[in-house]
């Protein structure tokens, strides 16, 4: 009798997954790229293609272009969240963060020694300088403590929009999110108004390269920036699990607090407002009187006050 045999497939070795420095060096060059796409791509080819068709209407025109922007800027996060997967390896939005931050060190610090010496001496080195920051990188990256930072970093709750005990502490929460946008609000406002940033922000290069054009319209984007990176350290901070649970503790203490009345307020203000009245005017009797007391002949501690032709040639000797 025969019998049909269902072929199974082979068992396949899961791939292994990749390790945590090279996911976030990889996350690290697509974050660049989607910035250097949003805030440099995207003006560039607006101003050569879509502001001549707005013509005089340059506020239309910004106003459309940062939308335009902005659109870009969350497709490519929604795109960069899917590339994430749904497991990604723990600690690579702190990896991604510290590779941007180390890259930037080194840039900046590669650019002051290169434009401190001039000639072959600088080129050796800033040759020398960036070799170095590039071989303690890759050590901290590749080793236990970079490891640690990244995890660390992540763990944090920096990087995600989970919250964290949502129902607990929401006055002081909101309250503590006020005044970090009043600040944040206040430095942005400064900087827009005070007339502190440039039209377009560009680095000197050493070597007689080219400029870098960072922002081309360093106006508008760096105030945006600083505006979003106040709303987020707004939402986050009071989302982290130790500072929350601070907030937390705060506002339940201040729920044990017997507050005053209104009426009791207003008549402990009266009776401070009284007391110190008083208190005033009787320092300033007691003063007169020990003042007035003590010049007297008799006694002879303080001199006697000055009067008449006395005081005239005792302000024409202060004059002189």
């Amino acid at each position: 009798m025969a019998t049909a045999v269902e072929t199974g497939s082979e068992p396949r070795t899961p791939s292994p997954p990749m390790s945590l420095p090279i996911a976030s060096l990889l996350g690290a060059v697509y974050v660049v790229a989607a910035v250097a796409g949003v805030f440099y791509a995207v003006p560039s080819i607006w101003k050569d293609s879509i502001s001549p068709l707005f013509g005089a209407f340059t506020f239309v025109n910004v106003a459309v272009r940062l939308a335009v922007q902005i659109a870009v800027a969350g497709g490519l996060l929604w795109f960069g969240r899917k590339l994430l997967g749904d497991t990604p390896p723990k600690g690579i939005r702190g990896g991604i963060f510290l590779m941007i931050a180390f890259a930037g060190i080194i840039f900046f610090l590669w650019r002051w020694a290169a434009l401190s010496v001039d000639g072959t001496a600088g080129l050796i080195f800033s040759g020398l300088v960036a070799a170095f920051l590039l071989y303690f990188a890759v050590r901290f990256f590749t080793g236990r403590t970079g490891e640690r930072w990244m995890v660390g970093l992540e763990e944090q709750g920096w990087f995600h929009g989970n919250t964290y005990k949502r129902s607990l502490g929401q006055k002081v929460r909101r309250l503590t999110i006020l005044g970090i946008l009043i600040i944040g609000g206040t430095g942005v406002y400064s900087l827009m108004f005070q007339g502190l940033l440039p039209e377009t922000w560009k680095l000197a290069m050493p070597f007689e390269l080219p400029a870098i054009t960072v922002l081309s319209d360093a106006q508008y984007a760096i105030p945006l920036l600083f505006l979003a990176a106040t709303l987020w350290v707004a939402f986050r901070a009071v989302n982290v699990p130790t500072f929350a649970e601070f907030l937390i503790a705060t506002e339940a203490e201040m729920n044990k607090v017997s507050w005053t009345s209104k009426r009791r307020l207003a008549q402990d203000t009266v009776v401070v407002l009284t007391t110190t009245l008083i208190l005033t005017l009787f320092l300033l009797v007691v003063d007169l009187f020990w003042g007035w007391l003590l010049s007297r002949s008799v006694v002879g501690v303080l001199p006697p006050p000055a009067t008449g032709k006395k005081a005239d040639q005792a302000g024409q000797q202060a004059k002189w």
